[in-house]
């Protein structure tokens, strides 16, 4: 798999040598608020704790599992605790902890401890396979962990382990209990809804979730890592998956959101029947001309590449100057020249021009 494009000072002599300690002098210190060039703010950080992940996804993983990274070549958690301080002194004010699957992560429990109490968060969420989340939920609960999100990509058992290559439904479902009983009411249920695969269980998967307290979300397919899983005729729009939906359950629109509907989903309410009132959240990349316009999301790679956008390979290192103690100056400037190459749109549509770095390794 080719490795990600990364800026280097060859490219661009604005930006800096990753690595090197050199960053051009902007002049700004720590500065306003982080804003794009379309005059987005970015409020939203995302994490990748680990590279590691104890299920091999196929829209997510290669059938042969990820080269992963030597642990030394992570950022430790106190370099990820540093650089969450850092960005809310700019302005974010909500974390989502992923990874791989960040439940892998030795010492994640304190992790959200202290990103919970860094001054200017007021949200910090996790995105996970729930496969270990029953071991996990009280701890992190009682650390300050105000939601989740748990991937459950179907209801049926032996399709479960094909598509997540050895996952176990019911070890699944074992923590969503386990974290509603710890005290989250945050939790949202993530699909990836593949043409042919899991695209009959809409309803089904919706009405486990209003049946259990939770938030369905379905989520167009993208063509992230050039894996096999991500061809154009796999991906279910989601004008499609709403006409289903609308069959059967009757829906408008939400435009008065409950406080836990937050991100990139666009969202509908049912009007009528036993589920009054409960919400189902749609997540369209691929077919949302307007997907992009109010992003306000950046994501941390656990290997220390700042990356302000999902759909683009470019990104710009902060791993050694978190390493060698740079100063917080430099590193925010790191940060500015990053937000600067966010682009308008992201690149998936034509699938040609897709990431090539796996989602394991992003974080989603």
């Amino acid at each position: 798999m080719p490795a990600p494009r990364v800026r280097t000072a060859s490219q661009d002599d604005s930006l800096p040598v990753l690595g090197s300690g050199r960053v051009a002098d902007s002049g700004l210190g720590m500065g306003p608020a982080l804003t794009d060039p379309s005059a987005r703010r970015i409020r939203y950080l995302r994490v990748s704790v680990t590279d590691r992940c104890n299920y091999r996804c196929a829209y997510c993983m290669p059938a042969e599992g990820w080269a992963k990274k030597p642990r030394e070549a992570l950022l430790t958690l106190e370099e990820i605790g540093r650089f969450v301080e850092l960005m809310a002194s700019l302005g974010v004010t909500r974390v989502r902890l992923t990874g791989g699957e960040p439940l892998l992560r030795r010492g994640l429990v304190e992790l959200v401890r202290r990103v919970s109490e860094t001054p200017g968060i007021d949200e910090v969420v996790m995105t996970t396979n729930g496969h270990l989340l029953s071991r996990h939920a009280g701890a992190l609960f009682q650390a300050g962990l105000t939601g989740l999100n748990v991937s459950l990509d179907t209801l049926d058992a032996e399709r479960f382990s094909r598509m997540s290559r050895g996952g176990d439904l019911e070890v699944v479902k074992r923590g969503l209990t386990a974290a509603r009983e710890a005290g989250f009411v945050n939790i949202k249920l993530n699909t990836v809804v593949v043409a042919g695969e899991n695209d009959h269980e809409l309803a089904e998967l919706c009405r486990f979730a209003f049946d259990e307290g939770h938030l369905p979300r379905f989520i167009e397919l993208m063509p992230i890592g050039q894996l096999d899983y991500g061809r154009p005729e796999q991906v279910v729009p989601t004008a499609s998956m709403l006409e289903r939906l609308m069959r059967a359950f009757g829906l408008e629109a939400s435009t008065n959101l409950s406080g836990r509907v937050r991100g990139p989903a666009r969202y509908h309410r049912v009007v009528s029947g036993p589920y009054l009132g409960a919400e189902i959240g749609l997540i369209s990349p691929m077919t949302d001309d307007g997907f992009c316009a109010s992003c306000n999301r950046a994501r941390l790679t656990s290997t220390g590449g700042f990356r302000p956008c999902l759909g683009n390979d470019d990104e710009v290192s902060v791993l050694h100057s978190l390493r060698n103690h740079a100063s917080a100056e430099h590193i925010v400037a790191l940060v500015r020249r990053a937000v600067a190459l966010k682009l308008p749109a992201h690149r998936m549509q034509t699938f040609a021009t897709a990431p090539s770095t796996g989602m394991t390794a992003l974080g989603g």
